[in-house]
């Protein structure tokens, strides 16, 4: 379980997420089947990208980027304008340049620079629900997290509708923040998922009673008890929802979680990354493999970045 102190959270946050990504770069796009065969077990280098090793993708730059927008106070155009430079000036790159954008990530933040309002940037049709929104949404856990349910949802759209506007992309970002808030009360992952779906299950019916149909696999069952053949790894949220809450339900450690992640496939960086934002909150920073954090790209900012945020949400305790 994660340490119940500020800074080794945000450190378990932040390393949990930028080394699974680092770990599923290389391997991005290739299929579970050639992953049953090559498996990765370590960090690697080049491969899709032809980037180094410990090189993260834009799930992290994202979650950085808001990081440090939050560092600042709670500012949707901040954190707007946090995305753009890094888009447009490698802001919060791992060698100074961008070699991963999603179509809907790009578009989005094009409309805000045309000056589109932040909350309305986003794609709002059923087809724009790739998962941007919900790889950068985890350091927002520590803003929402004593809110109300209500108000906590409405914040989390906030923030989502940036890149992706629709209510499922809303619904995964509010599922996936919730099972965090549990992760850091409860020494039992199972318990945690348990007690997330019944307040979801509840919550869908109140909002939203069209949109439980995608979540019900999720919600209504146990997701924990399907086999692998049953758990897809595209860029669709709730496939990349359903494979972290899998990965980790189905593993014990950090790096089980992530490896688990990383081969099965397609989008690698991304699922290893939602999943190692999970699995480094619930087992801590010293559970994530010294190795894979000394090779990591630009390791000392993002510890530096883990002091800064920890430092400014203690002062609001």
């Amino acid at each position: 379980m994660a340490d119940s102190n500020l800074y080794q959270q945000a450190k378990a946050i932040l390393f949990g997420v930028s080394v699974a990504d680092a770990l599923g770069v290389p391997v991005e796009f290739k299929s579970r089947e050639y992953l049953h065969l090559y498996p990765v077990t370590e960090m690697k280098g080049y491969g899709t990208y032809n980037q180094p090793e410990g090189t993260w993708s834009d799930d992290s730059s994202m979650t950085f980027c808001l990081a440090e927008s939050l560092t600042n106070g709670f500012n949707l155009d901040d954190i707007a304008q946090k995305s753009v430079q890094w888009m447009t000036q490698a802001y919060w790159t791992p060698h100074n340049e961008v070699f991963d954008i999603g179509i809907i990530t790009r578009q989005s933040l094009a409309r805000y620079i045309q000056g589109i309002p932040t909350q309305e940037c986003g794609g709002k049709d059923v087809m724009d629900n790739g998962n941007g929104a919900l790889m950068r949404i985890l350091p927002l856990l520590f803003e929402v997290k004593d809110m109300p349910l209500k108000e906590r949802f409405s914040t989390i759209c906030a923030v989502s509708s940036l890149t992706h506007r629709h209510i499922r992309s809303h619904f995964a970002c509010l599922y996936y923040l919730e099972f965090a808030a549990e992760l850091l009360k409860q020494n039992d992952k199972f318990i945690a998922y348990q007690n997330v779906n019944e307040r979801i299950a509840s919550f869908i019916q109140e909002v939203e009673i069209s949109e439980i149909e995608p979540f019900k696999r999720l919600v209504l069952g146990d997701i924990s008890h399907l086999p692998e053949d049953e758990i897809q790894s595209s860029g669709y949220v709730i496939h990349t929802l359903e494979a972290s809450i899998w990965c980790l339900l189905k593993t014990d450690n950090y790096r089980d979680a992530v490896l688990k992640a990383v081969n099965l496939g397609q989008d690698t960086d991304t699922t290893a990354a939602v999943t190692g934002g999970l699995a480094g909150l619930f087992y801590g920073f010293d559970a994530i493999p010294t190795e894979w954090v000394n090779l990591l790209a630009k390791k000392d900012n993002i510890e530096k970045l883990s002091i800064r945020f920890s430092e400014y949400y203690m002062q609001k305790v």
